[in-house]
């Protein structure tokens, strides 16, 4: 009886000690790799993805889109990428099902984000999501490093559904509010197009139907309308583009676009697809008002709810000819007319 119960003791041992070990692998490897935490299996598996885009806009997770973007990961690994915060994605997308491991890295500096292991992580995704923040810090963290180069193998040849909220959707559009000067104030920008605050730059990312786009979000609750129309008429004049188009999203609200460019619309607000059809401002100047009228036309803008099983909107390949609304500028204030 004496033996039996040294061998189970050793045995208990032994187990314990392997069991620390390879927790302590674990964690060596996710320390390294800047992971935050992991929800799920840590053995990377290999699904079928396809590709789609998610533009969120902010506040509460439209739970409806995060599950459009696990079904379109085909069960796979869904990596969350921020600069700041916790893992409050971990847990909230994992018990959704369907996903493999949710695992958070957080990558707020420039060596983080040129980390080799990090970069090799992210390829290893089926489906990435950015989180909220600042944009300024993902623009100067993530441009021309291993995390950009990651992204843009996941586009076009991995082809899994890449999302982002608030500051994560931001710099998803081809054109970007960068934020490098502090957050644009509708009313001052309006005054001032070259108010010191309207920094834009184009992305680090390159998305699928997202081609001279620029991306807002929080939209009508902060009222966001006008800096967008700012945003759209330094396209035209900064980057000499020959059409600039917005989407802005509201909060509680997701944008989703799938590898046709097919569009539907979650959640319980807006969004709006801004079209200025290559009509340009008649004044956009540093100091002056903004006036872009156009006889009333400057702009063109199809508003399509959300809702909870996905409002079917238009292909972005033919982006909507049909306008609810023409917004356009007098002298610094925008006015809008219904169709």
């Amino acid at each position: 009886m004496k033996n039996n119960s040294l061998l189970i003791a050793s045995l208990l041992i032994i187990f314990s000690t392997c069991q620390s070990q390879d927790e302590t692998a674990v964690m060596k490897t996710k320390l390294t790799n800047h992971s935050l935490g992991l929800a799920g299996s840590p053995a990377d598996v290999v699904t079928q993805s396809t590709s789609g885009i998610v533009l969120m806009g902010g506040s509460t997770d439209v739970e409806q889109a995060l599950r459009w973007m696990i079904t379109k990961s085909g069960g796979g690994d869904f990596v969350i990428i921020r600069a700041s915060g916790s893992t409050g994605y971990n847990d909230y997308i994992y018990n959704m099902g369907g996903v493999n491991s949710v695992e958070t890295f957080l990558l707020d500096s420039r060596e983080k984000a040129n980390d080799p292991a990090v970069g090799k992580r992210l390829r290893e995704a089926e489906a990435l999501f950015i989180a909220g923040g600042d944009q300024s810090n993902y623009v100067n963290y993530w441009t021309n490093s291993e995390v950009s180069a990651a992204i843009q193998y996941l586009v076009e040849e991995k082809k899994i559904p890449i999302g982002g909220t608030s500051a994560g959707c931001a710099v998803l559009s081809e054109y970007v509010f960068d934020a490098k000067a502090g957050s644009a104030l509708s009313d001052e920008v309006l005054l001032n197009p070259y108010h010191n605050t309207v920094s834009l730059s184009k992305s680090f990312i390159n998305l699928p139907y997202l081609k001279d786009v620029i991306a807002d979000q929080h939209y009508s609750q902060r009222g966001r309308e006008g800096r967008h129309v700012v945003f759209l008429a330094r396209m035209l004049k900064d980057f000499a583009l020959t059409n600039a188009r917005g989407i802005g999203v509201d909060e509680k609200t997701a944008v989703c676009i799938d590898e046709s460019g097919s569009v539907v619309v979650y959640g319980s607000g807006n969004a709006y697809f801004i079209d200025s059809k290559g009509l340009v401002p008649e004044q956009c100047e540093a100091a002056q008002p903004l006036h872009w009228y156009n006889n009333e036309e400057a702009l063109s803008v199809k508003i399509v709810a959300g809702n909870a099983t996905g409002n079917p909107a238009f292909n972005m390949v033919e982006w909507p000819s049909a306008a609810d609304q023409y917004w356009y500028v007098e002298s610094g204030v925008l006015k809008r007319r219904n169709n």
